[in-house]
C-alpha cells in the first residue's frame, strides 16, 4: 500500500522591511506666463509630438517561463487529473502552439538557444555542463538586444541555466550581482524525505513532500511573481522586457500542502503515454537512453504515485504563481499594450519509455507549453493575437527571438538561426514549411518534427520514426517498416547539413539539472 507524501512544518520567516518608493520634492518657483501665440504654437507642438509617440509606442514584453513543465495542463490534454485554470486561461486569449518543441531536452543549451538565437548545432552548445560564457563569451542575450533598442530589461527567478549572466539585464530581482536567480525559498531540514538516494548517480534535488507552509513562507517563486507584479503596477519611461522564471514544477518537488489536496493519492493515475513493453522496438542507443535506474528506484520504493501526485501539485502551485502575474497585468496600466509570451523550456517524463526526467528525443520530454498573446498595435502584428487561436504546425522555442524583435519593430539581429512566428500568429493555419530541430546532448543524437512525423537519429545511424497522428505518445517505431521507407528517406533529408561539435567545457563535470 502507497503512503502519501509527508507533511512538513516550517518556522515562520521573520518580516522584511516594505519597499517603498521615495519621491523628491520640487521647490517651489515663480510662475512665468509666455505669450499667448507661443502658448497656442507650444500646445498645437505638444499635440502632435503626442500623437507621433502615441503611433510610435513599442509594446511591452512579458516573458514567463515554467521550468521541466511536459504537456500535463489541460489545453494540452497531458493528464486527466491536471489542474492548470491560469495556463488554460492564457492559452484562451492568444495563440496556443500545440506542436512546440525545445531546442534541446535540457536547461542550459534550451535556454541559451532561446535567448541568444542560436540552436545547439549552431553554438555548440549541447549539454548542461557546458558554461554559455565559455562557449560563446561575445553573444549578445535577448534582453540586451532590446536594451540597445530603447527597452528597458527586467527579470526574476531562472531564466538562464543557475546564472542571470548580469551583462545582459538593467536590472533584476534577486540582486543580479550576485548572478543568484533564486530568491530565499522552504526546504526541509533533514533530506531527503521521500525518495532514498540510491547512489551517486541520482540527483539530489529528486524528492517531493507537501510542506506545512504558506506561500508566502515557501518564498520562491511566490517572491518572483511578488516582485514581477509590483514591476506591472509601475509606470515605466521606456517600454520593458520583463522576464519572469517560474522554477516549479523543477524539482525538488516542494510546495505548499493545499496544492496537494486537490490530488487525493489513492485516485493517483499514471501519465496516458505509459506503455509497458513501450521500449521494444526501439534500438539500442534509444533503449539506454530510456532507462536511466530512476522509474525502477522509483517504483522499487513504492514512490511512483506518490510523485505523480507531487508533481500534478508543484504544476498546480506553478499555475497559482502565473496567476498572480497574469492578474497583476489586468490590474496594471499596461494590460493594453503588453506582448504575453509564456514557454517551458523542455519536457518531463514520468515513466514514458521506463525513463524519468528529461534528457531524451520522444516527444513527452520535448513538447512543450507555447503561449503568444499580442496586443492590437504591435508593429509586427497590429490586429494582434485572435482570442483562442490554436496552431498544429512544428515550431521550436528557438524562434522566439526573431518573433519578438518582429512583433515590436526592432530589427531583425543579423547571425541568428530564429525566423518569426509572426504568420502563424496572424493565421495559425498557415503554410509553415519548417520541422522543428531538437538535440540531444550528441551532435548525432536528435529528433526532427514536422505537423504530423517525429523523427529521431541516434549515432551510428539508429533510427525511430513515428506517425503522432495516430500514435500521439510514439508506441509503434515505424522505422524498419518497409511502407514507410519513403517517409524515413524525406524526413532525414530535414536534418541540419553542418553541426557544430560539442564546445567542451574545461571541467567536464558536475552539473546541474
Amino acid at each position: 500500500m502507497c503512503r502519501s507524501s509527508p507533511t512538513l512544518r516550517a518556522p515562520l520567516p521573520p518580516k522584511q522591511s516594505p519597499r517603498a518608493d521615495y519621491a523628491i520634492p520640487l521647490k517651489s518657483l515663480p510662475a512665468v506666463r509666455p505669450p499667448r501665440p507661443l502658448l497656442a504654437f507650444f500646445a498645437a507642438f505638444l499635440l502632435l509630438a503626442g500623437v507621433s509617440a502615441a503611433a510610435e509606442k513599442k509594446p511591452n514584453v512579458l516573458f514567463i517561463a515554467l521550468d521541466d513543465l511536459n504537456d500535463w495542463i489541460g489545453c494540452l490534454g497531458g493528464h486527466p487529473q491536471t489542474k492548470t485554470p491560469n495556463l488554460d486561461r492564457l492559452a484562451a486569449s492568444g495563440v496556443l502552439f500545440r506542436n512546440a518543441y525545445c531546442a534541446a531536452p535540457s536547461c542550459n543549451p534550451s535556454r541559451t538557444a532561446i535567448f541568444s538565437g542560436l540552436p545547439p548545432h549552431r553554438s555548440g552548445l549541447y549539454q548542461n555542463t557546458q558554461k554559455m560564457r565559455e562557449v560563446m563569451p561575445q553573444v549578445e542575450l535577448l534582453p540586451r538586444y532590446f536594451s540597445r533598442h530603447g527597452y528597458s530589461s527586467t527579470g526574476s527567478g531562472k531564466m538562464l541555466h543557475y546564472i542571470i549572466d548580469p551583462q545582459s539585464w538593467d536590472d533584476y530581482f534577486p540582486d543580479k550581482a550576485t548572478d543568484n536567480p533564486f530568491p530565499r525559498t522552504f526546504h526541509p531540514a533533514q533530506r531527503p524525505v521521500s525518495l532514498p538516494r540510491g547512489g551517486p548517480w541520482q540527483y539530489v534535488e529528486t524528492d517531493w513532500a507537501a510542506l506545512d507552509v504558506t506561500d508566502e513562507q515557501f518564498g520562491g517563486d511566490w517572491l518572483v511573481t511578488k516582485w514581477i507584479g509590483e514591476q506591472l503596477q509601475r509606470e515605466h519611461p521606456q517600454p520593458f522586457f520583463l522576464a519572469c522564471g517560474i522554477y516549479r514544477p523543477h524539482e525538488p518537488w516542494f510546495v505548499p500542502k493545499r496544492y496537494f489536496e486537490p490530488f487525493p493519492l489513492e485516485g493517483i493515475q499514471p501519465g496516458p503515454g505509459v506503455k509497458e513493453g513501450d521500449l521494444d522496438d526501439v534500438p539500442p542507443t534509444g533503449q539506454r537512453i530510456g532507462r536511466n535506474r530512476y522509474f525502477a528506484h522509483i517504483q522499487e520504493h513504492k514512490q511512483w504515485q506518490q510523485a505523480i501526485q507531487a508533481y500534478l501539485a508543484s504544476i498546480y502551485f506553478a499555475d497559482a504563481m502565473l496567476g498572480r502575474v497574469l492578474d497583476a497585468l489586468e490590474r496594471s496600466p499596461h494590460r493594453d499594450n503588453t506582448i504575453v509570451v509564456l514557454w517551458s523550456d523542455h519536457g518531463w517524463h514520468l515513466g514514458e519509455k521506463e525513463h524519468w526526467q528529461k534528457f531524451t528525443g520522444w516527444r513527452i520530454g520535448t513538447r512543450v507549453p507555447l503561449m503568444i498573446r499580442v496586443p492590437k498595435g504591435a508593429p509586427g502584428l497590429p490586429a494582434g493575437t485572435a482570442a483562442g487561436g490554436v496552431c498544429d504546425r512544428p515550431v521550436s522555442l528557438v524562434d522566439l527571438f526573431g518573433t519578438l524583435t518582429d512583433l515590436c519593430g526592432l530589427p531583425p539581429k543579423p547571425d541568428i538561426a530564429s525566423r518569426s512566428l509572426a504568420p502563424l500568429l496572424r493565421d495559425p493555419q498557415a503554410a509553415w514549411p519548417h520541422a522543428a530541430l531538437t538535440h540531444l546532448d550528441n551532435p548525432a543524437n536528435y529528433a526532427i518534427s514536422t505537423q504530423r512525423w517525429r523523427y529521431i537519429h541516434y549515432l551510428g545511424d539508429e533510427e525511430e520514426l513515428y506517425d503522432i497522428e495516430t500514435d500521439p505518445h510514439e508506441w509503434t517505431n515505424l522505422a524498419a517498416s518497409p511502407a514507410h521507407a519513403a517517409k524515413l528517406a524525406e524526413m532525414r533529408t530535414l536534418a541540419p547539413k553542418s553541426i557544430a561539435p560539442v564546445v567542451r567545457p574545461p571541467g567536464g563535470a558536475g552539473a546541474k539539472k
